[in-house]
Formats: C-alpha cells, structure tokens, sequence
C-alpha cells in the first residue's frame, strides 16, 4: 500500500512558475488521505487569482496517479485555512529568503 510520504515526494515535483518552489514546501498541500488505490489531497494557492492553478492541480494528479500502487487520485482545491507565507517549510523560507 502506498504511503503519505511517497505521495508528498511525488508533489515535490510539482513546482508554482511563479514562485519557483515545489507544492510541498510552499505548504500548499493540506491534507493526504488514501484508501486502498485511492488518494484524496486537499491543497490550495497562494492566491484565488493564481493564473497556473489549473496547471499546478492537473500535475499533482497525474503525479500522484504516476506513483505505484495508486489507481486514482482526486485533488480537491480548497480555500480554508487561507494560505500564508507562515505555511512553508524552513527549507522554502530558507530558498527564497524569507527569514
């Protein structure tokens, strides 16, 4: 069965153009559920006026649907909480130089 973590290593290869980091690290992902073949993400964008984010939603499907063991997967975009820079990692942070 496959794992919250190796669906969050695939996300990582989903980068925001914009912004030049991955998904992941920006914290847009919120939420990672997966029953048997199945995944349901919940994730969000920096911003609702964001030009990619049908982009960014069709690949992290089909990266996460790429992962072994997964059949199917439905990403969710959602707007609560409301995404803050808060929300990145350190490594994020760190990479765009926001300490």
């Amino acid at each position: 069965m496959v794992t919250k973590e190796e669906i969050l290593e695939a996300m990582k290869s989903v980068s925001d153009p914009e912004i030049g980091m991955d998904i992941v690290n920006l914290g847009l992902v919120y939420d990672v559920q997966i029953d048997n073949d199945r995944v349901y993400i919940k994730m969000t964008m920096t911003a609702p006026t964001c030009p990619v984010t049908p982009w960014i939603l069709s690949e992290a499907q089909k990266e996460v649907e790429n992962v072994k063991g997964v059949e199917a997967a439905d990403v969710e975009l959602v707007w609560e909480p409301q995404w803050n820079p808060e929300m990145m990692s350190d490594y994020a942070r760190e990479q765009l130089n926001m300490y």
